[in-house]
């Protein structure tokens, strides 16, 4: 497409930081971001105003008032509104000229189209075996996946076709089971072995109410959100969204960093013997903090 006099008066102010080259390929390159409320969102709204023009979103939900606190395209104008379809229109606002697919509601029937044609994917949803079929088809097309923890610090991860999936990395009761074999059990121990790694591997904990966090680990509450936490972990995701579709070398791995914003440090996972000791520990302790 090239980058016409109207495309520079939006985004020339990014030369600097990109290249012409580069903003070329941002402008052409096409990403799918599954789910636009919290972390989806953010990440979309950011790639938007970065001058990414060829992407694909989905959601299966409406924007109700408990999205308000944190999502971005949660508005006055939008509550009620399928997420995509409203999402849709407040960007066409910041610019009309963005070519954006919504895939719908029923994205997971296509997922073998959208793998095709976005080989780079923002996972923004929380439903478990949305997200298992979608790491596993990603692997079979040779997708990319940007991804964040359950975790009440921002976080960001990318894993490549070639890496193992996070249910194996993370030791998820799914694996080598069908999608449709999981039981209610099945999925509450793929959400508890999530909250095991972010516990081991990031100080998390210390910054939230622990008997709350419980509540919501045994499905008795809904996720807990903080707009700032939310948003920038959706920034953090659009950052390796675009660095990935500029090409310039990725030197994010399959398991990522927490960021603790508190205290100004990146969090990395901890190497074995002491990840597996502390894994042992929490494992414990969760099991005596929820029976």
């Amino acid at each position: 497409m090239g980058l016409t006099p109207a495309y520079l008066e939006m985004f020339g102010r990014n030369i600097g930081f990109l290249s012409e080259i580069e903003m070329g390929r941002l402008r052409e390159e096409p990403v799918f971001i599954a789910g636009v409320g919290g972390m989806g969102g953010a990440c979309l709204l950011s790639l938007v105003r970065s001058g990414c023009e060829n992407l694909g979103i989905a959601d299966i939900d409406s924007f109700e008032t408990s999205n308000l606190n944190r999502q971005v395209f949660a508005n006055a104008r939008t509550l009620g509104a399928d997420k995509a379809e409203a999402t849709l229109d407040e960007i066409r606002q910041i610019n009309p000229s963005a070519k954006i697919k919504n895939w719908g509601a029923g994205w997971l029937e296509q997922i073998d189209a959208i793998c095709a044609a976005h080989k780079i994917i923002v996972n923004g949803t929380d439903d478990i075996r949305a997200t298992l079929t979608l790491y596993r088809k990603a692997k079979e097309h040779g997708c990319t996946v940007i991804d964040a923890y359950t975790s009440p610090l921002p976080s960001v991860y990318v894993t490549t076709a070639s890496d193992p999936r996070p249910e194996e990395r993370l030791g998820f009761p799914s694996v080598k089971k069908s999608v449709d074999q999981l039981t209610d059990d099945d999925l509450a121990l793929c959400k508890l072995a999530e909250v095991v790694h972010v516990m081991v591997n990031s100080s998390s904990i210390h910054h939230v109410d622990f008997e709350i966090a419980l509540q919501m680990v045994k499905g008795e509450r809904p996720r807990m959100s903080l707009a700032p936490m939310v948003i920038l972990t959706g920034n953090l995701m659009a950052y390796q969204a675009l660095y990935l579709v500029i090409g310039r070398k990725a030197r994010m791995n399959k398991e990522g960093y927490f960021l603790n914003p508190l205290t100004g440090q990146v969090e990395r996972p901890l190497r074995n013997p002491w990840r597996w000791i502390k894994s042992l520990m929490v494992k414990q302790f969760l099991r005596r903090s929820l029976s």
